[in-house]
């Protein structure tokens, strides 16, 4: 199966401008919904990302005005992403190596189309083996063949 192939990547899709400030991604973080802000540059491609740590991380040392930085002041500016056209398991074993709750999806213009969740993943490849293992075990039992 291949990332792009999978139903919900979109809706796990948040971005925000470089010049946005950090506030925006904190609301879009505020739900349960998203925990991944992608920060586009003006040409809508990928500049960097932030997270719920990122946010708290800043606020911590939030002083007076220093409240009203830029998202783009404390994105995480080396991106690992994904293309559409690779294979899930390929997507899986780089969230595995690097740690990655989350791994946006981006076109050929770097520009993000989706968020691929970990939980997400495990669940697609788990029904992928569920229904190999079905259709080995009726060719098998001889299910559906004369």
């Amino acid at each position: 199966m291949l990332v792009g192939q999978l139903q919900g990547t979109r809706g796990q899709l948040a971005t925000i401008s470089v010049e946005a400030p950090l506030i925006e991604a904190a609301k879009l973080l505020h739900g349960g919904q998203i925990s991944l802000v992608i920060v586009c540059n003006l040409d809508g491609s990928m500049a960097g990302i932030i997270t719920k740590t990122d946010v708290v991380r800043q606020i911590s040392v939030c002083q007076g005005t220093s409240c009203t930085t830029r998202a783009s002041s404390v994105m995480t500016r080396e991106v690992t992403f994904c293309h559409p056209d690779i294979l899930l398991t390929d997507a899986w074993s780089i969230m595995k190596e690097r740690g990655l709750k989350h791994l946006p999806i981006a076109d050929d213009d770097s520009r993000p189309i989706g968020v691929l969740n970990a939980r997400q993943a495990v669940q697609a490849l788990l029904n992928e083996v569920e229904n190999e293992e079905d259709l080995l075990r009726d060719y098998v039992g001889g299910v559906g063949y004369r």
